[in-house]
């Protein structure tokens, strides 16, 4: 294949933001069995969850800034934690908006793309996934964060550079699949660890003192955006 830095820029505006060919069904099926196959067993969660955090503080900073807020920074944890930290008033809806951005983040932008594959914007998809982590980089403010946001980049970086139509495809299907499906399970996860006495200060406990809502009634929020983005998204990607 021949480089981009080869390719005129008529032909790379083509290339970018032209449509390219749906894959097979079988295609389809494949990569929604692949992304479960890296979400269902807890082990292989625990390393995959690790991009579902780069959506989840990402969502956190990207509307922090949309709502007029100073973003000071993001951390990424190897426990598949994360810290987005902005500054701004402690209350109001800038504030609302910012913490309930969180578990809302992977679902939805697992809706917008596959709104984009469903559009054949396949590379278009695998571009804009490269510029919002180059973006999500400038902020980060330790290593181990530093380094898996690279790694991820790198990845949609090589594969929509050197990667053939069928590749490319393959990829961008498998990773819409992974943040529709395991966009529904942290907050399940997070359910779970408040019955048992963890995690009292998560995002739903924070929405709950910023806002006077019930915790409970945010998770119901935050299960409604992930299942009803999925349904969605699900029947965009198999031409349902």
């Amino acid at each position: 294949m021949d480089s981009l830095a080869a390719t005129s820029l008529p032909d790379l505006w083509d290339r970018v933001f032209g449509t390219q060919p749906d894959p097979d069904l079988w295609v389809v099926i494949a990569t929604l069995v692949a992304a479960l196959a890296v979400i269902v067993p807890h082990g292989l969660w625990r390393l995959s969850r690790n991009a579902i955090t780069i959506a989840h503080e990402g969502g956190h900073g990207l509307v922090a800034l949309l709502t007029g807020r100073q973003l000071n920074g993001i951390r990424l944890h190897s426990d598949t934690s994360g810290l987005t930290v902005s500054r701004g008033k402690p209350h109001g809806l800038g504030m609302i908006l910012t913490a309930a951005a969180g578990y809302t983040a992977p679902p939805l932008l697992g809706l917008g793309g596959a709104a984009l594959l469903a559009a054949g914007h396949i590379t278009l998809l695998l571009w804009l996934a490269t510029a919002l982590l180059v973006a999500m980089l400038v902020m980060i403010r330790n290593a181990y964060g530093a380094l898996t946001v690279v790694v991820t980049g790198g990845t949609f970086l090589l594969v929509s550079w050197l990667a053939g139509p069928q590749v490319q495809a393959a990829f961008a299907y498998a990773v819409v699949w992974f943040l529709l499906v395991g966009g529904v399970r942290p907050a399940f996860e997070l359910q779970a660890k408040r019955s048992r006495g963890g995690a009292g200060d998560s995002d739903a406990d924070q929405l709950s003192r910023l806002t006077h809502v019930p915790a409970g009634l945010w998770f119901f929020l935050f299960h409604a955006v992930s299942l009803c983005a999925l349904i969605g998204g699900g029947r965009w990607l198999l031409d349902v």
